[in-house]
């Protein structure tokens, strides 16, 4: 009897043991992929918005406000930014989807590491400097998109391409990572929440906003 007792002390020892290091690898874990968590660099996007300022007062754009959208960060962190230029500053900041490529449509395969083309049927996004302008009917999220007619070599085929900006019911107003964000075609997509927001501020200006996608 004294044996199956020191036999039963012994494993409930070894069991809690290996609990706690169970426990104490799950903590571990969850404190690395805090500590790998992607954030903004405010330098970066303030550069970009004094460089999209003079552009937009060359080309007679918007000078209000513009869209920098920073396709380095990782989908599942916000990186679609509306700029004041009144006030310098971001006011308002959306997650943001962009082209799946050979990848499965709406999954999140290139979350950290998307790829970019100006051809018809890559199912990539493009970089660079859009015109924003022309608001129609859209069959995706609460039915509005917005005209993007590329600026630069590196997007020129957006309207051939039919890249337009829109929302989507599978985009979340919150951040998601370390998930990614869904991935279409191509077109720079946002939750339906974001797109009440921006809608009525593209509208309201009157005039064509820059859209900037960089990296």
């Amino acid at each position: 009897m004294k044996i199956f007792a020191v036999i039963f002390v012994l494993h409930l020892i070894f069991s809690c043991n290996n609990e706690s290091k169970r426990d104490y690898s799950v903590i571990a874990n969850s404190f690395i992929k805090e500590d790998n968590r992607p954030e903004a660099d405010l330098s970066k996007i303030t550069a970009k918005a004094e460089e999209a300022l003079k552009f937009c007062v060359s080309k007679k754009l918007n000078t209000d406000f513009c869209i920098l959208i920073d396709m380095s960060l990782h989908s599942g962190i916000k990186r679609f930014f509306v700029w004041d230029f009144k006030t310098k500053s971001v006011v308002r900041k959306y997650l943001v989807g962009h082209g799946c490529g050979s990848n499965p449509w709406s999954s999140d395969g290139s979350k950290d590491s998307p790829q970019f083309s100006n051809e018809d049927g890559s199912h990539l996004s493009s970089l660079g400097k859009y015109k924003v302008q022309g608001r129609g009917y859209s069959d995706w999220g609460i039915n509005i998109k917005y005209l993007m007619h590329g600026l630069e070599k590196t997007n020129t085929n957006a309207l051939k391409r039919y890249i337009v900006f829109h929302s989507w019911d599978q985009m979340s107003d919150d951040e998601v990572f370390p998930k990614g964000s869904p991935e279409g075609w191509g077109c720079p997509t946002v939750s339906n929440n974001a797109m009440k927001e921006i809608d009525p501020m593209i509208q309201k200006t009157g005039e064509p906003v820059l859209m900037w996608i960089y990296q």
